[in-house]
């Protein structure tokens, strides 16, 4: 029986996190109070305003950080702007420095090697003799026949030097487009 009496006297956990919540008693008999339509739209009204009071100023505060921003680029001295202004054409210079350098290698390697520069596309005079290098080797290979406009084909090689060649695939590609030399 002891028992039964602590077991009433101890309120649980859950009885606790009621009165906590609520502010009432569990055990409080009191019923609960019911509000008729009115009544709670007359209290979601009340809130309403209470909230668009508090931020009735917003659409304000917004116009006026908006012209601030407005204000502060107006205001910028005449020395950023310029400051501005002489970085967008330094970009401009140095470009066209880097430009005018390539030009200049690249006409340099023609002038000696002999190939067009317009051929040439390497940054550095290294690239370009590399790549002028690897034309002026093609070029000597003479596979090639010396073709004008008509298509007309006018050999450079005779069919001696053809034969002269040593390297067997670089004769036979002679020899296929010097074929006419070899069927007389």
């Amino acid at each position: 029986m002891a028992e039964d009496t602590s077991k009433n006297n101890q309120t649980t956990g859950r009885d606790l996190e009621d009165k906590q919540t609520t502010g009432r008693d569990p055990e409080d008999t009191q019923t609960e109070r019911t509000f008729t339509k009115s009544e709670v739209n007359a209290i979601v009204v009340d809130r309403l305003a209470r909230d668009r009071e508090k931020y009735k100023d917003y659409e304000e505060l917004k116009k006026k950080a908006e012209k601030y921003d407005e204000y502060e680029e107006a205001n910028k001295t005449e020395l950023q702007k310029e400051r501005e202004r002489a970085d967008a054409l330094e970009k401009k210079v140095n470009a066209l420095e880097r430009a005018n350098k390539i030009k200049s290698v690249r006409d340099k390697v023609a002038k000696e090697t002999g190939v067009p520069a317009h051929l040439l596309y390497g940054d550095d005079e290294e690239s370009c003799r590399t790549q002028a290098k690897a034309l002026v080797d093609y070029k000597k290979d003479g596979t090639y026949p010396n073709v004008k406009d008509g298509g007309e084909s006018h050999n450079t090689m005779s069919k001696e030097d053809i034969l002269k060649i040593k390297d067997p695939i670089k004769r036979t590609k002679a020899i296929q487009n010097n074929i006419e030399l070899f069927n007389k």
